[in-house]
C-alpha cells in the first residue's frame, strides 16, 4: 500500500507518514474546447492507518494529473478537530494537550501527565506546592473548590498514583474514558463555567449600554 503525505495523527499526536489501507476516487471531467485538453482530475477519498496507535483517520482532497503531491491539501473528515474546554489559561492546556498526545500509546504515562495537570491546578488557584492530596484539601478549606469536586480530583490523582508507580499496579486503555471524564469535568467547572459567566456578563451590559 502506498504512504500519505505526512500529517499528525489526531488520535495520539504522532506525526509521520501513513498507510493508506484503502481509497476511493470520484474522476470529474473536464475539457477545454479550445485546445481540447482533457486533464485526469477527481476527488479521493483515503482511509489513513497511523503506524503509532493504529487507530484510522480519514480524509478527502482535490487531485489533478499537473498536480505536485506536496500541493495535495487534505480535509479531515474523522476525526475531527479536537474541542477543548473553553477559557483555559495557555500553560493548562499546553499541558492538557501533551496529554492528549500520549494518552492512545502509554495509559500510565497519560495518567501521569494528567496528574501534573492537577498540581498545576492546584497552584495555579494558590495551593501551597505540596503532596497533591494536601493541596486539594487546601483548596477544599478555602472554598476555592467544593468538597465535591475534590472526590473528581481525587480519582484522578489515585488514577496518576496507579500511572506513576509500577508497584501500584498497572492502567489499561479501559481507563482512559474515565481519566478523560474526569478531567474534563474538572476542567469546566473550575475555568469554562466563570469563563461563560464572564461571557454572559459582558453580552448583557453590552444589550444594556444599547438601550441607554
Amino acid at each position: 500500500m502506498a504512504d500519505s503525505k505526512i500529517i499528525t495523527c489526531r488520535h495520539c499526536g504522532n506525526i509521520s507518514k501513513m498507510e493508506i489501507t484503502a481509497s476511493a476516487e470520484i474522476n470529474e471531467a473536464y475539457g477545454d474546447s479550445q485546445t481540447g485538453y482533457s486533464p485526469n482530475m477527481g476527488t479521493s477519498y483515503d482511509v489513513l492507518t497511523c503506524p503509532a496507535c493504529k487507530k484510522a483517520t480519514i480524509v478527502t482532497y482535490f487531485w489533478h494529473e499537473d498536480m505536485e503531491s506536496e500541493d495535495i491539501k487534505y480535509e479531515f473528515l474523522f476525526p475531527t478537530e479536537k474541542i477543548y474546554p473553553l477559557g483555559l489559561p495557555e500553560n493548562i492546556l499546553a499541558i492538557y494537550k501533551d496529554a492528549e498526545k500520549i494518552k492512545a500509546l502509554n495509559v500510565n504515562a497519560y495518567a501521569t501527565a494528567v496528574r501534573r495537570l492537577l498540581e498545576t491546578v492546584c497552584i495555579e488557584h494558590g495551593a501551597k506546592p505540596d503532596m497533591l492530596a494536601k493541596m486539594l484539601k487546601e483548596l477544599a478549606d478555602k472554598g476555592e473548590i467544593p468538597q465535591k469536586l475534590v472526590k473528581v480530583a481525587s480519582g484522578l490523582r489515585n488514577f496518576g498514583n496507579v500511572g506513576a508507580h509500577a508497584a501500584a499496579g498497572e492502567l489499561s486503555p479501559k481507563e482512559i474514558p474515565i481519566i478523560t471524564a474526569l478531567t474534563t469535568a474538572l476542567l469546566e467547572f473550575l475555568y469554562s463555567a466563570p469563563y461563560l459567566a464572564t461571557l454572559a456578563e459582558n453580552k448583557l451590559n453590552e444589550l444594556k449600554s444599547k438601550k441607554t
